[in-house]
């Protein structure tokens, strides 16, 4: 364990953050797709405009902006599919 915290530069002990929740529905979106297909690509597609409200009244990363558009556009593609 002591070497997975020297490869990753851990300091401190585990503290929540927003974009931790923000990978677990990313995780989600993609079982979802592949369970049920491109019709699981509105999950992804909620969750991701609501991450980019969120973004743009909060912290403002562009690193977590690019993000958001790019899971957006992924998103919408797959939808475009299932039509």
């Amino acid at each position: 364990m002591t070497a997975v915290k020297k490869f990753f530069n851990i300091e401190h002990s585990y503290k929540f953050e927003w974009n931790d929740l923000r990978t677990v529905l990313t995780v989600i979106n993609v079982l979802l797709i592949i369970i049920f297909g491109v019709a699981g690509s509105w999950f992804g597609l909620a969750i991701s405009l609501f991450g980019i409200v969120k973004e743009l009244t909060g912290n403002r990363h562009i690193n977590c902006l690019v993000s958001y558009v790019a899971t957006i556009v992924l998103n919408i593609y797959f939808i475009t599919l299932l039509w």
